[in-house]
Parts: C-alpha cells; structure tokens; sequence
C-alpha cells in the first residue's frame, strides 16, 4: 500500500492511494481507524490490518466522498511533524565517496562503519512544498536522493538478520545540503539542516509492497535533466546492516526515518559544478515509491 498524508498543514489527513480511484481518507471510510501517520504506525500490525481491509472495501464500494481525485490532492509529507530529528547515513555509495573526495582534492577513504548524522525535524517538507534558498547563508545548494526507512516499532540491538523485522515502510528523501556551511563547521549537521532542507514523500510504501529494498533504481532530475542515476543495490551498507549499526545501544522507535545516503553525480562532483538555484524544479526518483518533486524559491 502506499499510505499518504495529504490535505493542509493545520488540517492533516491520513489516506491510502489508488491510482485510478484517487487517495482515500481513512477516517471517513473506518472512524476507528487512527488519524494521523504516526499513530498508525505505533498501532502495530493490527492496525495496518483494519487499514488493509477497510482499503479493499473501499474499492467495491460505491459510497461517495470517501476519495480525492489525484488532480485535488495535497500531498504533505506522510510524516509531517517526525517526533525526533531524521537520522541520515552519510558517505553510503562508492562512486559518491570518490566524487566527494576528488572534489575536495584528498584521497578518498571508505568507512568502516556508517558514518551517521541528523537532519531537525523542522527541515521536514512534502512533494511540491518549496526548497527555500537561503542565498543570505549558502553559495552552493545541492541536492542527494535518499532512499529512506520508516521505522515500524521499539527496537534496540538488533542483529542484521533481525534488522528488516522492525521496518514499516519506505520513502524519499531529498537530502537538501549547503556545502560551503557544510565545510566551514567541518561536519555535516549545520549544512544540512536548514530550514526545508528535508523533502520527503510522496507517500510510504509498505514493507510487504516495496519487497526487498536492494536492487531499486534511484535517480534524481534537475529541471528535467537526470543528473543522479544508481541502484540501492550498490550501497555500501545495506538498509540491515544501517539498522543493526544504529540501533545498537540507541532505541528506535516507531515513526523514526532513516535516509540510507545518495548515489554520484551529485552538484559537489560536476565540473563545473551546477549548484540549485531559484526556480529549479528537482525530481528525485526511487523505483517502487514514485518521485518526490520541489521547486527551489527565495527565502
């Protein structure tokens, strides 16, 4: 299934999509049904259950109201407030490693272990809200599509044949970075936490839909122009061996995102190098999701 958020941000509405009858409000079709992302997830198998069974009967119903066609529909990001900061894996392809370090002109290094930072819940924004582009405090934005895991319940200390069994879902995240903040602070977390710099959606995919999160085309576009073109299965730590590693002495809980890092051909590695720019319009792409789409605007 591919559950959405969707409607405004003061009033959220939980709903599945169907690509030819539209997105379903749940809570209209079933009102025991949970409102909100967050609590459907923490409900557990049981309630993706009711969800899955209220879906099918939505389909062979001919009540009207209970769906938004496409062309009306908002889509927030399906988790539109995270509770926690969104955990983000950095340096996780190899042909990203070595653009990264023949554009800062030293010798590439492959990590040993994930190498994790964070991204402030408040960078969090959904399919085709703004990328704001802070031209006061970067010279340089970039783009890296993520593929990212949602969290479906309280783990700790995982081992990674264990590691699939706590995953809800997946989604996109475009992990929207100032470089040249990025390099001043000497780490990751100021340059990639900027207000907005967090797109995500434009749905999640359950587990049991999106299969095996190995072997997917990711991709992102500029204006149309592909400029990142890879396949998750060339991660150098794969969406278990994330979990195990990060879960070990540090409590997940249901809800938390992990963006598992981004491919090559990010703007940091061109020659010349096409840093995102108002009015840019940024596709990034992962087969089995869909495409999380943003417009870069002033601000």
């Amino acid at each position: 299934m591919k559950l959405v958020t969707f409607g405004t941000p003061k009033a959220p509405l939980l709903g599945v999509l169907d690509a030819g009858r539209g997105v379903l409000n749940l809570k209209k079709a079933n009102p025991k049904l949970p409102g909100d992302m967050l609590s459907l997830i923490e409900g557990g198998p049981a309630a993706l259950k009711a969800v899955k069974k209220t879906f099918a009967a939505a389909l062979k119903s001919k009540k009207s109201g209970l769906w938004t066609p496409l062309k009306s529909v908002k889509f927030l990001a399906p988790i539109p407030v995270p509770r926690k900061n969104v955990f983000c894996v950095g340096r996780n392809y190899r042909l990203h490693i070595l653009e990264g370090a023949r554009a800062r002109g030293v010798e590439p290094n492959f990590p040993k272990v994930p190498e994790f930072f964070s991204k402030p819940r408040t960078t969090v924004v959904g399919n085709d809200a703004p990328v704001l582009r802070h031209a006061a405090n970067t010279q340089k934005l970039d783009y890296e599509v993520e593929l990212a895991v949602v969290i479906g319940k309280r783990v700790r200390d995982l081992k990674p044949e264990k590691a699939m069994s706590a995953v809800f879902g997946y989604t996109i995240v475009n992990d929207v970075t100032a470089r040249d903040a990025q390099q001043a602070h000497g780490q990751w977390f100021k340059g990639k936490s900027f207000d907005s710099f967090c797109p995500m959606g434009p749905y999640i995919v359950t587990a049991d839909e999106f299969g095996n999160p190995s072997g997917h085309r990711i991709s992102l576009k500029v204006n149309g122009q592909i400029r990142q073109d890879s396949n998750t299965s060339d991660l150098l730590f794969d969406v278990p061996a994330i979990i195990a590693y990060l879960c070990a002495s540090l409590t997940l809980e249901p809800g938390d995102v992990i963006a598992t890092g981004t491919p090559s051909g990010v703007a940091l590695g061109m020659t010349p190098q096409l840093w995102l720019n108002v009015g840019d319009v940024v596709e990034a792409e992962v087969e089995g999701i869909g495409t999380l789409r943003n417009k870069i605007v002033e601000g």
